[in-house]
């Protein structure tokens, strides 16, 4: 494996990149399809199959930055000892925590009354930090067998289902089961419960061995091929056999198109075994084909990999700037985009939206829009290794 002067993985930077593009469209999606905000694109009652795959592609997103989470945290910690490793993890998650309950809810929604806290993927990748914090004093050979229990497991705890707001239930809602519920005039989306994600940034973390310096190059590609095909192979033959793996059991449709859809409808909140066999597999490919690419377009996608959380945080708050300004050009009042319990419960925002072709004309726009501010970033804190506070951002 070739390394970069900053010691990072190109390989890996660059599937976090592709990630983080693609990303972008599910949420470009969100605020500017037709019909995004009362409809899911997963249904297959109302989708289309291009629509049904503009949203599938966006799968593979959470996962691999997950699971990536968890191998930053291993090649990180190879020059630390293990209690440096505790302190970054431990207090990165609690940061990143409190960035999603604060910060991200207002960019999200613009509510300055904070009436909707909506816990995502940075609160779970928090939430997965805080644990593996814990973790890492394990022994590699305990932790490999116990990610794979819990990816393997968790399915068998869907029948297990709580309601309310005790905290019974919210610690089952933050573990296992997606919720939205109610406090007063405020609202709470558990959307990722962690149980899983935790059994995936173990595997990640795990994972990373195969980046040791001195690790056989050869044989990390053998194992990066073994996983990948694996993975896909089982995930094919589970899902065929339509016993366990996922909530949903696919069946026969109306015709080819719409079965292959049923087979590919897959649980992510909880990501279920199958959801993440499916898109973690082709991942271990990705990154077993692309270990020696240099093109363009690697080094296109390598800028987002490198700085994920600052093009996360500016991605969100620029979509939602450019849909309001989207309806002050099309003669629309801008405050619709003002997202409050209001809105969504009175349908005003049912007939919202665009076309998916100029959907994807957004996403384009806002992808290339963030790649100056995305390069400057990742040349600043690549010449400024020694400020601490820039491993944070």
């Amino acid at each position: 494996m070739v390394s970069t002067k900053n010691t990072r993985i190109q390989s890996i930077d660059i599937l976090r990149g592709i990630v983080m593009v693609i990303m972008a469209l599910d949420h470009v999606r969100d605020y500017f399809h037709a019909g995004a905000f009362v409809s899911d694109p997963s249904n297959l009652e109302t989708t289309t199959p291009i629509l049904f795959f503009t949203r599938f592609i966006t799968h593979f997103c959470a996962p691999v930055f997950v699971f990536l989470a968890g191998t930053s945290a291993f090649l990180y910690g190879r020059n630390k000892t293990k209690n440096q490793l505790f302190r970054f993890l431990f207090t990165r998650g609690l940061w990143l925590i409190f960035i999603e309950i604060t910060l991200m809810s207002f960019l999200w929604w613009f509510d300055i009354k904070f009436q909707f806290f909506n816990l995502q993927v940075i609160w779970a990748i928090g939430l997965c930090m805080v644990v593996l914090s814990f973790l890492i004093y394990l022994p590699i050979k305990a932790l490999i067998p116990l990610g794979l229990l819990i990816v393997f497991g968790h399915n068998l705890l869907d029948g297990i289902t709580v309601e309310g707001n005790g905290p019974g239930s919210i610690l089952w809602y933050i573990l296992h089961q997606s919720a939205f519920i109610q406090f007063g005039d405020t609202w709470v989306s558990f959307l990722y419960p962690i149980l899983p994600w935790i059994g995936v940034i173990v595997l990640g973390y795990s994972f990373g061995t195969l980046y040791h310096r001195e690790y056989h190059a050869p044989t990390r590609k053998r194992w990066l091929l073994y996983l990948g095909i694996g993975s896909t192979v089982l995930f094919i033959v589970l899902r065929g056999i339509n016993i366990y793996g996922d909530m949903i059991p696919w069946a026969v449709q109306q015709n080819n198109t719409y079965t292959v859809l049923s087979f590919l409808q897959l649980t992510k909140y909880p990501p279920s075994l199958l959801f993440l066999l499916v898109t973690l597999g082709p991942s271990f490919l990705f990154l077993y084909v692309a270990e020696k690419v240099r093109t363009p377009a690697s080094r296109f996608f390598l800028v987002y990999g490198r700085v994920p959380f600052f093009y996360y945080v500016l991605h969100v708050l620029l979509i939602h700037l450019a849909a309001m300004a989207g309806l002050v050009l099309t003669g629309k009042d801008w405050q619709l985009m003002i997202l409050t319990m209001e809105s969504f419960m009175s349908g005003e925002l049912a007939g919202y939206g665009y076309s998916l072709g100029v959907t994807y004309l957004v996403w384009i726009c806002i992808v290339l829009a963030l790649y100056p501010v995305c390069n400057w970033y990742m040349k600043y804190k690549a010449n400024n290794r020694d400020k601490w506070w820039l491993s944070y951002l």
